[in-house]
Formats: C-alpha cells, sequence, structure tokens
C-alpha cells in the first residue's frame, strides 16, 4: 500500500471529520430513516429516499477517510530539519520575477490543499518546482500563461 503524505494539522482534520460522521452524522440519518418507514408506502416516500442517499454518502465517506489515514504517512512540519530545503510541510515565501509580488505557501497534502489559505498540493506544478530548492535559488514553473520565475526568499518549517 502505497503512503500519502499529510501535515500533523490535515491528519487531525481528518480525523474530525470521521468523529463527526460517525457520531452525529451517521446516528441523524439513521433515525431520519427510521421516521421516513413510520410514515408508511416506501415506494412514493421522498423523505426515505433522501435519507437513504445521505446515509450512502456518510457511509462512503467514512470509508474513504478510513482508508486515507490507514494510508496517511503524517508529517509534523515543526519537527523537520531539511537544512533549508524546500520539503513537504515546508513554507515558502516567494517573489515573482517578473511582478515583484510576494507570495507565501506551505506544501500540503491533496486533502488540505486551499490556496486561498497559501495551502499548495504537493502534486502541483508549483509545489513540484519548489521541492529541493533552497533560499536564494529560483524555480521555474509552467502556468497557463507562460512560465513564470520565483525567487525563494525563505523557507521555514512550523
Amino acid at each position: 500500500m502505497t503512503t500519502i503524505p499529510i501535515t500533523k494539522r490535515g491528519a487531525e482534520q481528518l480525523k474530525a471529520e470521521l468523529h463527526r460522521l460517525k457520531t452525529v452524522d451517521r446516528p441523524a440519518v439513521i433515525t431520519a430513516i427510521a421516521e421516513a418507514r413510520a410514515q408508511g408506502d416506501l415506494s412514493e416516500n421522498a423523505e426515505y429516499d433522501a435519507a437513504k442517499d445521505r446515509q450512502g454518502f456518510i457511509e462512503g465517506r467514512i470509508r474513504e477517510l478510513e482508508g486515507k489515514l490507514a494510508a496517511a504517512q503524517v508529517i509534523d512540519p515543526a519537527a523537520l530539519n531539511a537544512g533549508g530545503k524546500v520539503v513537504f510541510g515546508a513554507t515558502v515565501e516567494l517573489e515573482d520575477e517578473a511582478t515583484g509580488n510576494a507570495v507565501r505557501y506551505q506544501i500540503v497534502g491533496e486533502d488540505e490543499a486551499d490556496l486561498k489559505l497559501g495551502l499548495i498540493n504537493i502534486s502541483s506544478p508549483i509545489a513540484r518546482a519548489l521541492i529541493g530548492k533552497e533560499e536564494g535559488d529560483t524555480a521555474e514553473v509552467q502556468a497557463p500563461g507562460g512560465v513564470k520565475r520565483y525567487e525563494i526568499v525563505g523557507v521555514s518549517y512550523q
């Protein structure tokens, strides 16, 4: 089985979602099915159909999360000592060489990526271009508008 890298924070978020699904959502949908079943004829009962669909979604998501957590390789960025190199979990400060705009990204697993929060997926083009580089290096990223060049201004592990 292949492992999936995930930060400590990302693993905690997945565990919290799994706990909520098992302790809140699953019992609620079971109650909704029982109530819909009590209304009689199931062949024309929209509430029953909706509750069964919701139950299927919840059970599928539970299986998906359990699989991801079983395959997860949890990495704590604060415990990393990569000697200034960009690695999974590192926070990287970049400067666009063309515009001078500064951006800050943390390289994370696919389930925790959120560009608005500055969390980029390890398999994204920019993350792949940054991995292995150090402060002062230049990374070239193939973007839809052409090649973009970023200077690595800082690398931290937090």
